[in-house]
């Protein structure tokens, strides 16, 4: 049942001045059109509404057809009024992205290329599960600025953020358009291209419109934003109190080593991060997952493993252990599987929960740290590209 307006948590019926509906100070480098509706808050469609003229209960109609009802065209928010209808179609647009391509068996994991308005590529994926749980990642920049040696995406480079509407139109495609009509997300994560917390303007927003009951309605316990340690970002997204999980890549168990793999490091060392870790406000029966991909030689050994124990052991956490996904131009190997296998042991004998992450997707270049449209482009394979710069 939809709140009534004025009341908290409903449609307020004036807005602020800070409306999402143009973008933020940093979105708005990117040039995007300032009203596409996909993406929209309840507030941003509040003022909306206002601004065309129409009476302020319309706000809570378009808002549910938007998102509750995934509309793929203003005719068919028949509810509405001509002349409201009409304006909209005139001063906004609904869609944010253009789908180009999907790759990737329908039964499995699959892969799908979308355009932006300025002609930038971003990449997202739908994975399955043998016991039928699907999966959404999601990207939140196209490229990234991190430069994570290890990871595809950011040898690619940075261009910009996406902005709210961008986020939001992956998840109502991915899920309306891509897959099966009898599928339902278990599970949403933030770990496509880019570093999510570098661009909260764009996802905090996005995720209040994935998670509102009242717009595509996803249980906030399923949905996880993954960073590689931006602390700043850590900071802000506690105070948003979004109330969905937190997973940090952490990769190594020395600053000396983490410096080199991973050069954020360098900013926010092992220490600061995991002080904002100890810190950060979980609700019950919620943990941080710590991601760990293990590179051949690097950061793999049982030294590391005893290490990894000593850092985690006062933070509210569980392991998720990843098998390196090589890519050509990426100069590193995954461990051997009984190198896994002693990481695992010793972790579990050690008091703590940890899980592997099998990567799927790897037959079309959409495992974990492999995700490249941003430079690759649509029309060339990775190896038809030639090497990174």
């Amino acid at each position: 049942m939809i709140p009534a307006m004025g009341v908290q948590g409903g449609f307020p019926e004036i807005m602020g001045e800070h409306s999402s509906i143009t973008c933020s100070p940093r979105a708005r480098g990117s040039g995007f059109p300032p009203i596409v509706l996909r993406g929209m808050t309840r507030d941003d469609v509040c003022h909306l509404v206002k601004r065309a003229g129409s009476e302020p209960y319309r706000a809570k109609q378009l808002y549910h057809w938007i998102h509750e009802k995934q509309a793929t065209s203003i005719d068919e928010m028949t509810s509405l009024p001509a002349g409201l209808r009409d304006w909209l179609t005139k001063n906004t647009r609904l869609a944010a992205l253009e789908r180009i391509r999907v790759q990737g068996d329908p039964g499995n994991t699959q892969k799908v290329l979308f355009r932006t308005h300025d002609n930038r590529y971003i990449e997202s994926v739908i994975m399955r599960e043998d016991e039928g749980r699907t999966s959404l990642c999601v990207s939140s920049q196209i490229g990234c600025a991190m430069g994570c040696t290890f990871c595809l995406t950011g040898y690619g480079g940075f261009q910009r953020n996406l902005v709210p509407s961008e986020i939001v139109d992956q998840v109502m495609q991915l899920k309306r358009d891509v897959m099966k009509d009898d599928e339902t997300i278990h599970h949403m994560v933030f770990m496509g291209m880019g570093e999510p917390l570098h661009n909260p303007d764009g996802v905090i927003p996005a995720v209040r419109v994935i998670t509102d009951p009242d717009g595509y309605a996803l249980s906030k316990r399923r949905v996880t934003i993954s960073t590689v340690g931006h602390v700043k970002g850590i900071a802000e997204l506690a105070d948003a109190r979004l109330g969905v999980g937190l997973a940090v890549s952490l990769n190594a168990t020395s600053d000396e080593v983490r410096d080199k793999i991973m050069p954020l490091n360098r900013r926010w060392p092992i220490g600061v991060l995991l002080d904002a870790l100890r810190s950060y406000p979980l609700e019950p029966r919620r943990r941080i997952t710590i991601e760990y991909v293990l590179l051949k030689g690097i950061n793999d050994s049982m030294t590391d493993a005893s290490r990894l124990v000593n850092l985690l052991q006062d933070i509210r956490c569980k392991v998720n252990l990843i098998m390196f996904n090589p890519s050509d131009p990426l100069d590193y190997k995954p461990c051997e599987a009984s190198v896994l296998d002693r990481f695992v042991e010793f972790l579990s004998g050690n008091n703590m929960t940890v899980t592997v992450r099998w990567s799927k997707g790897r037959e079309i270049e959409a495992a974990c740290g492999q995700l490249a449209a941003h430079y690759f482009g649509p029309e060339k394979s990775r190896h038809e590209a030639g090497p990174l710069p």
